[in-house]
């Protein structure tokens, strides 16, 4: 017997976590879904080792050759040329496999090819490495085999993983810039009140003189680092490490972290439109790929990526079950804006809600995309502004009381 790691939902919507024991992937599978539970992710249990020099190698390395979202991009792609082009399935996954430079995807793609040179069905042979390829991803493969257009499928994913991927680097980037900025100046901040500004501080004190509250500031600030530094920083490690585990673990608290982000004056918005045009796609993508609109609402529940948007997303699925519309249940929550509410009310009234979904889609991709473009042009002004101020400060507590130690002689 193998052990097995899963994470699903019950049909109340409540997560559940646990370990099961069976002879397979696909019999652990069969096993949970006749207790009535919706499987998001399966994968075999490996259990915590020691933190020996060998084992943290090999956990380095597990990190290096992990499966990026670049690369499960650059697979569909090409496989969907490839599959355009005519050319059998299992052949286009050998060569596939022997492109990929990453050592651990061209390994999982040699065996999802050999399961599927073996007879077993393309989408089933990707469920078994569920850590990599996402249920939205099977679920796209499956609707293609069942329909007959496993070619179209595989070019609507490429240009779908495409377009999240990119947007998703353009989040990224467009914090890396100031990121950098203000751990160098910490950095160096740190660095300056714990070795240069005592030297200062002895001179300054010996004068006598009454010194201004910038420098009186900055020589609290350097004992305290000078003294407490040490303490001080393991705390706030240590702190943000409990709070980083917490959230990944506990709902209740990634509810909270995922609240609290919306909240956030300037971002709160721009993050609702990138949740917004994340699930307005895969909702779109996945009813107009033919799959039923309960089971695409849990899917994009899973896809959208924000805790609060994953339970509106749930309600609505529930409501959709007991033949309510899912408008409904976007008007009654603030999250939802307003008119992604009611273009999926007119979507429902009409008959075309993946038809409307794919309009707000690209809408709502536009907007992000021109926010981030203003973003990263009002950046560097204002961390020249921000980083101006700091050193016009610090050099004034420095400077001034030396300049009048000057005068006094």
């Amino acid at each position: 017997m193998t052990q097995f790691q899963y994470t699903a939902r019950t049909r109340d919507g409540k997560q559940e976590s646990d370990i099961v024991d069976a002879p397979s992937i696909e019999a652990a599978t069969s096993f949970l879904q006749n207790r009535q539970l919706i499987i998001t992710k399966i994968e075999p249990f490996v259990k915590k080792r020691d933190l020996s020099l060998e084992n943290l190698n090999n956990l380095a390395m597990l990190y290096l050759t992990r499966v990026k979202s670049e690369d499960i991009v650059l697979f569909a792609k090409q496989l969907a040329t490839l599959v355009q082009a005519k050319v059998p399935l299992v052949q286009s996954l050998r060569v596939m496999a022997k492109q990929i430079t990453n050592p651990k995807f061209a390994q999982i793609i040699t065996e999802v090819a050999n399961d599927v040179d073996a007879g077993v069905i393309f989408s089933r042979a990707l469920a078994k490495h569920s850590g990599v390829f996402s249920n939205f991803f099977i679920q796209m493969i499956k609707s293609g085999e069942l329909s007959g257009r496993l070619e179209e499928s595989l070019t609507y994913l490429a240009e779908y993983i495409n377009r999240q991927y990119l947007l998703n680097s353009k989040a990224k980037g467009a914090m890396i810039y100031p990121a950098f900025i203000v751990v160098t100046f910490i950095l160096v901040g740190t660095a300056m009140l714990i070795w240069v500004i005592p030297s200062l501080t002895a001179v300054l004190s010996e004068s006598g003189q009454q010194l201004p509250w910038a420098t009186r500031m900055l020589i609290g600030a350097s004992n305290f680092m000078k003294n407490w530094g040490i303490i001080f920083f393991g705390i706030l490690g240590a702190g943000l490490y409990f709070i980083h585990i917490s959230i990944k673990k506990s709902p209740e608290w990634r509810l909270v972290y995922d609240g609290f982000k919306l909240r956030l004056p300037i971002f709160g918005e721009l993050l609702k439109k990138i949740y917004l045009a994340r699930f307005s796609e895969t909702l779109s993508t996945l009813s107009a790929a033919g799959i039923s609109i309960s089971q695409s609402l849990e899917i994009a529940a899973d896809v959208v990526g924000n805790a609060v948007y994953r339970n509106i997303i749930l309600e609505a699925n529930e409501a959709v079950r007991k033949g309510g519309a899912i408008s409904a249940v976007f008007f009654r929550h603030s999250e939802i804006l307003p008119m992604v509410s009611q273009m999926v009310s007119i979507g429902e009234q009409t008959g075309k809600l993946d038809t409307i979904l794919k309009q707000v889609a690209v809408f709502f991709t536009e907007e992000v995309n021109k926010a981030f473009d203003n973003i990263v042009n009002l950046i560097e002004p204002i961390m020249i502004v921000v980083l101006g101020a700091g050193v016009g400060i610090l050099v004034a507590a420095i400077l001034v009381p030396i300049y009048n130690l000057v005068n006094a002689f």
